[in-house]
């Protein structure tokens, strides 16, 4: 295998890249240890920079503080699985529209969709709330999920990777087999677009689970709150206990951890699908 020099260009590379690496992980790494602290060492100058051993005291408060709070792990589980699982049925199912069919006004469609990205989340709060009140969805999960079923992202993903992954020749084929238009989204694109549906899947899931203002404008009650909102509400205007939601946080992210290393191989496949076309 051929090795490359070291030369002062590549060690600068090196050095920067570094230096990004440091400064992402910088935050994950102080919670972890700020976890097992507790709030005079974490408020303490210099802060701790190693673990101690205060973890099960800040678990026990977080615990006391938030009765509610495997609850509110289990709800966000639930919400960021129903997101997860209508964004990758719904998008790959208008992905392959947009990527197969040949109909009117597709391209406008399409760019309309595309326009839809350029909205700020704050512009559909209000209608958002509004909506979910005239439906007597207030307080209800499917308040979170619902809305988000489908995303122009989601949609575009799906778009580019079929384009580029499946020849129009095997949608035919199986047409002339007498394969129907659903049976063949099913049975024959479904199976070829795995890379693509395990990067939306772990972009959609992550957005879900760390999803704030959702929760916030819908949900009322506070054993319904998913995580990120019931992690907020210990935030008060007394002393705010850092090593409880340092716990709290670092339960919270231990899931998207593992998912994501489950899930690397196929985000970056799907991430680089199509960046070069034949």
């Amino acid at each position: 295998m051929k090795r490359h020099a070291l030369t002062p260009q590549r060690l600068s590379a090196y050095a920067i890249v570094g230096i990004g690496a440091l400064m992402m992980l910088g935050p994950f790494w102080f919670m972890f240890v700020f976890a097992t602290h507790s709030n005079r060492e974490i408020l303490s100058l210099p802060p701790p920079i190693w673990f101690g051993d205060k973890f099960l005291d800040n678990l026990n408060q977080l615990l006391t503080s938030l009765p509610h709070f495997w609850k509110n792990v289990s709800w966000s589980f639930y919400v960021a699985l129903m997101s997860t699982g209508l964004n990758l049925f719904f998008c790959s199912l208008a992905g392959f529209a947009f990527a197969m069919y040949k109909f009117r006004f597709r391209e406008p469609l399409f760019a309309f969709v595309m326009a839809t990205m350029l909205l700020p989340s704050f512009v559909g709060m209000i209608p958002t709330a509004l909506t979910m009140s005239w439906l007597e969805w207030m307080n209800q999960p499917r308040a979170l999920y619902v809305p988000g079923a489908v995303g122009a992202l989601g949609i575009f993903m799906m778009r580019q990777y079929i384009e580029s992954a499946i020849p129009s020749e095997l949608v035919d084929a199986a047409r002339i087999d007498g394969c129907g238009e659903f049976a063949i989204y099913w049975r024959i694109v479904l199976p070829l677009i795995g890379p693509a549906l395990g990067t939306l899947g772990l972009i959609t899931f992550i957005g879900s689970w760390n999803n704030f203002i959702g929760p916030l404008i819908v949900i009322r009650d506070m054993e319904m709150y998913t995580v990120p909102l019931a992690l907020r509400s210990l935030q008060g205007t007394g002393q705010i206990p850092w090593g409880a939601i340092a716990a709290g946080s670092a339960i919270a992210v231990l899931p998207l951890l593992v998912l994501f290393m489950l899930a690397s191989r196929r985000l970056i496949e799907g991430l680089t699908a199509g960046a070069v076309k034949s």
